[in-house]
Formats: structure tokens, sequence, C-alpha cells
């Protein structure tokens, strides 16, 4: 059980654009509708663990505020990294995961590790309000973030910044797909080893096969949550 706070009840209402639009829009449903019957509407659209995810992450920023059970025990249990299946080449497509979540086989990891303070990750995304929401996400689990909307904003923040610590890079951008991005990225020398995760609404079993037999290390597909697409940057990263 849920109740919105003040300052969720403004973001609905006021359409604040600081707050991404899927989030306005489960606050709505929680105000208006209830959070019982709320929630209800969004099950039959998507996992349950990922509504729960979501609702975590509002409370979170503070917008809900969760309710405990009678022993006062917070009944929300994380996804673990264990529950993501493990995938690589054409086996994803045998392996699907319940939380459109993939991680390569052998993933390249990093030679040491970063607290995540010092982390970098490099979001590749057009759509304004997607980029708001992978921004705030990562940002929320603790990394810096670096944004480019295009193929050639990569590639100018790749030459003017150096590589990123992570790559999450869509699959539908205004000038290139991500897949030749990924796969041009993998033969130069610079970048072969640059942990690269495809963040992208392309959910066919041949396209996240694709994904990973190219070389992506992890491969997301939307909707997704925090806790789901930190875990598979976390499962490379640390």
């Amino acid at each position: 059980m849920w109740s919105i706070t003040a300052a969720g009840r403004d973001a609905w209402e006021q359409q604040d654009a600081s707050v991404p639009s899927d989030y306005r829009h489960l606050l709505w449903l929680i105000d208006v509708q209830g959070d019982t019957r709320g929630i209800q509407e969004l099950l039959r659209h998507h996992p349950e663990q990922l509504i729960r995810d979501w609702l975590r992450e509002l409370e979170e920023l503070r917008f809900i505020e969760g309710k405990r059970d009678a022993a006062g025990i917070d009944r929300t249990i994380p996804l673990q990294l264990s529950e993501l299946a493990l995938a690589a080449g054409a086996r994803a497509a045998e392996a699907l995961s319940s939380a459109g979540a993939y991680l390569a086989e052998n993933p390249r990891r990093p030679a040491g590790t970063k607290p995540r303070s010092e982390t970098v990750a490099l979001i590749v995304e057009d759509d304004p309000d997607q980029l708001a929401l992978a921004d705030l996400r990562v940002s929320m689990a603790g990394y810096q973030v670096r944004a480019a909307g295009s193929v050639q904003a990569l590639m100018r923040s790749l030459l003017q910044d150096g590589s990123p610590d992570v790559l999450l890079l869509d699959v539908m951008l205004p000038d290139g797909d991500g897949f030749d991005v990924l796969a041009k990225l993998r033969r130069h020398a610079d970048f072969e080893r640059l942990p690269i995760v495809m963040l992208t609404a392309r959910q066919d079993p041949r396209d996240i096969a694709r994904g990973l037999e190219l070389g992506a290390d992890g491969y997301v597909t939307k909707p997704y949550s925090k806790n789901i697409l930190v875990g598979v940057v976390a499962g490379i990263l640390e």
C-alpha cells in the first residue's frame, strides 16, 4: 500500500518536466485511482516485479510513502543479479529473462573497480523523456552521467571527453543504428574493451541475440527499472 506525498502530487499536477513522464503517469494513477486500482491497471501491462521496482524508485524520490506490514517489515525485495538470465549470442533467444535484462556470458570487465561516485556512464538516447528517465535512475544509483542524443553526439563525446566507464546505447537513433555503432566500436582498438549495455525497446529475441553476438556486455529492454538496469551495470563493473 502506498500514499502520495505533497511533492508527488505537485509533480503530476504541474506536469513538472524535471520528472520523467512515466513517473508522472504512475503518480497520477496512485493519486486519482488510488494505489490499489492504479497499480492493478499497470499490472495488466507490466510484470509485478517491475511495478514494485518503480514504486520503490518513487519512494526513494519521496513522491510516495510506502506502508509497512503489521510487523513493520518492508516486503519489497530487490532484484538480485542471480535472477538475470545469463545468455551469450543466439542462446539469448532460448534464455529470455522475465526481467527483460541479459548479461553476456563473458562481459568485458574493467581492470579495476572504481567507486560509483567516480564511475562515468555515457547514455546515448534521442528521446528526451527516456534520456531523463535513464539519467535519473543511473544518478540515483550513485554513478556520474554523460549524455548524447545521437551517433554524432556520441562520437563528439568520445573524442572530446574520452571513454566512459560504461556505455548505455539505444538502438533506434536519428542518425544511425545502435547495432552498427556497437559493431564499429568493437572494431576500434580504443573501444574494443569498453563495457557496453544496449538499452532499447527492441525485445525480439533475434535483436537480443544480435546485440550479444556483436559484443554487447548486457542488454536491457524498455520498460525497465533502476533495479534492473543497475543490476546489469553493477554485474559488469563491480
